[in-house]
């Protein structure tokens, strides 16, 4: 079969709320039919997710469909990659929107003009009709208390950036020059991919007109089991690339560890219980300044639920990120024995 221009990998498990309207939003682009295809890497569902994705097969004979044992996302990535007939591919995860019709023109275009050899693009957590809870985590995540900093994906200026938190789109001898997605990552795995990339002097261009709408998780537990995974996955790759741990990385899990030592601390001497109350307020009164800052401009119940995300962005980081330095440590004193 001839080459197309854009592979689009979409690694999926359990999507059957959002996979449709992805899918239809990626195969009804102003581009070519002919000139790219869609590979959804399956993760063995037990949803509808399967059924929904063999339906838009029977009008769409560029959508393939292929299954990942191993459920992970990089995993699932790496399925698509090694049956890509693509000169790029684009990752976009099945619970996204693609906001515009042109989104496959403006990568091919974003290659073009910038030369890169990948590209970065913003995600802002901007769903359509969100509940208060979303609208609060996507107000909370766009800010600097409730993301990682050095991050570009909330940006909307076109530059050459660092890959490692945003590039999504690859030229194919990109994977032939470093290797694809390391599987042993549930999380962050592109981080870990990109932080190769930058090793390799790679570049990479953000183009704003790439630019990708995730859904905010619904539920406060929903919302810190997913910065669990995170924690988790900045831990292992700060492991395996130590260069990468970063101050924000640091300080939630600091934060956490010097809650229970100062506790016990506490009881020791005037002087330490007065650090560790004062610690704890200060922590309070920039939660809560932060908050009422953000939700000035929002409705009440969008306000009232900002300072509960920022709790369960920090906390939930720290518990995935100090779970996974416990599990490498015991790991490497049973290696040791």
């Amino acid at each position: 079969m001839p080459p197309v221009n854009v592979s689009v990998i979409v690694p999926v498990r359990n999507e059957s709320r959002s996979i449709r309207q992805t899918l239809v939003s990626l195969l009804s682009q102003d581009f070519p039919a002919d000139q790219f295809e869609v590979i959804v890497a399956d993760g063995f569902s037990t949803d509808d997710t399967v059924p929904i994705v063999r339906e838009l097969q029977n009008e769409h004979p560029n959508l393939k469909l292929v299954y990942n044992p191993h459920r992970w996302s990089s995993a699932g990535r790496n399925l698509g990659l090694r049956q890509m007939r693509g000169k790029v591919a684009v990752i976009v995860d099945g619970h996204c929107h693609v906001p515009d019709r042109n989104y496959l023109r403006n990568v091919v275009d974003a290659f073009a003009e910038s030369g890169a050899d990948s590209l970065g693009r913003p995600q802002p957590l901007d769903a359509p009709n969100p509940t208060p809870f979303q609208a609060a985590v996507s107000v909370a995540r766009s800010s600097r208390l409730g993301h990682n900093p050095e991050s570009d994906i909330f940006s909307d200026e076109a530059k050459f950036v660092p890959p490692q938190s945003t590039a999504v789109a690859y030229r194919k001898d990109v994977f032939e020059t470093i290797g694809l997605f390391d599987e042993q990552f549930d999380a962050c795995e592109d981080v870990e991919f990109n932080q190769r990339v930058h090793d390799a002097a790679l570049t990479c261009f953000f183009a704003p007109t790439i630019k990708i709408v995730y859904d905010p998780r619904m539920t406060l537990g929903g919302l810190f089991k997913q910065l669990g995974r995170y924690g988790a996955g900045r831990a292992r790759l700060a492991a395996k690339h130590p260069r990468s741990l970063s101050l924000p990385a640091i300080v939630p899990p600091a934060w956490c560890v010097w809650l229970v030592v100062g506790a016990a601390l506490a009881f020791l001497h005037p002087l330490l219980l007065a650090a560790y109350l004062g610690s704890i307020a200060l922590y309070g009164s920039v939660i809560t300044a932060a908050s009422a800052w953000l939700g000035r401009k929002q409705p009440a119940r969008i306000a009232a639920r900002i300072p509960l995300v920022f709790l369960a962005i920090h906390f939930g980081f720290a518990w995935g990120f100090l779970r996974e330095v416990g599990r490498q440590v015991r790991g490497l004193l049973r290696s040791s024995v």
